[in-house]
């Protein structure tokens, strides 16, 4: 088709194949309404739509049928670097050809972040979210709406109403105490952000399983200085916990202060930058999959379903930065 020649109708197929509009509907609607129609017209409508190159528009099929196979991807302000994102869009641009879906992408910046804007998500059929700042208001009323929708990562600012997709982090950071304290360690630091974050509570509950006193255990990011660190090895802590975030602080200030890894000190990371880190990784492209089935359970159930969440499992990654205790 030449630039400048519009694009092929239904009309155009039904002059080509020698029927009736209405007959080029039925066939390319995949008569749902079981009307009577001969093999040989149905292929002959195909084989005109084929020689076309005519392409059905998304929003006329939705209003016909109220789904187009199309899952929207939106994405909120970024929260962490590209490569982090990466590896979940892998995942659900994986799946969802798996399923024989098609993605549309919907982009927003911060300004634009409003319910206009979180509206348009409705050109699909329902729509993974995410990022880290959710803007409550408008996600909220299209959930009242019941528009299918599915956020990937630990979703907290609805109070549980939206299903989400996440890594089981508390388990993990659990499971991290465990290694290091079957290495020997009882003294340790976790530098984190809150109580309140999955992490630190995962790091708490694995203290409590092993008896360690949970004094001084979680420590604010702000205080990852060098001078700490030199203190806190004079005092007899032998291993440092820390989120991903921070990693690249933690370990400048190691260098800073002269202290080896893991000499001085064991060192876990909860989401490992790189395989020579101990710690866990993050499922990224598995969440990224498990989200796609997710949001098509939701699709395809015929009844309201409570909002379900579902945690993976966090990998270990056994790496080469925990030692036991000299």
């Amino acid at each position: 088709m030449g630039s400048g020649r519009r694009t092929p109708r239904q009309t155009d197929i039904a002059r080509i194949a020698g029927v009736s509009q209405a007959t080029v509907s039925v066939v390319l609607g995949g008569n749902r309404t079981g009307v009577r129609l001969s093999e040989r017209t149905r292929l002959r409508v195909l084989e005109a739509a084929e020689r076309l190159g005519y392409v059905p528009d998304p929003v006329a099929t939705r209003l016909a049928s109220s789904r187009n196979n199309l899952i929207g991807v939106y994405r909120f302000a970024p929260a962490a670097p590209a490569d982090a994102y990466y590896p979940i869009l892998a995942g659900i641009e994986a799946e969802a050809e798996s399923l024989g879906k098609d993605l549309i992408m919907f982009t927003a910046s911060s300004a634009e972040r409003d319910h206009l804007g979180i509206r348009r998500t409705r050109l699909a059929d329902g729509c993974l979210f995410l990022g880290r700042e959710v803007p409550v208001a408008p996600v909220r009323a299209l959930a009242v709406s019941g528009f299918p929708m599915v956020y990937i990562g630990h979703q907290t600012e609805l109070g549980g109403d939206i299903p989400y997709v996440c890594g089981d982090y508390t388990s993990a950071s659990a499971d991290v105490v465990t290694r290091l304290v079957r290495a020997g360690h009882r003294r340790i630091r976790y530098l984190g952000t809150s109580t309140s974050d999955d992490r630190a509570q995962g790091v708490l509950a694995g203290a409590a399983r092993h008896g360690l006193d949970p004094c001084g255990l979680v420590v604010p990011a702000e205080d990852v200085a060098p001078a700490t660190l030199r203190t806190w090895a004079d005092e007899g802590v032998t291993a440092l916990i820390v989120t991903s975030s921070l990693y690249p602080d933690v370990d400048r200030a190691l260098r800073s202060a002269g202290l080896s890894v893991p000499g001085e000190f064991s060192l876990a990371v909860l989401g490992t930058p790189g395989p020579e880190v101990s710690g866990f990784e993050v499922p990224r492209q598995a969440m990224g999959r498990e989200a796609v089935r997710l949001l098509v359970t939701l699709l395809d159930s015929d009844e309201e379903l409570p909002a379900p969440h579902r945690l993976l499992p966090c990998p270990p990654v056994l790496g080469k930065t925990i030692a036991e205790v000299r």
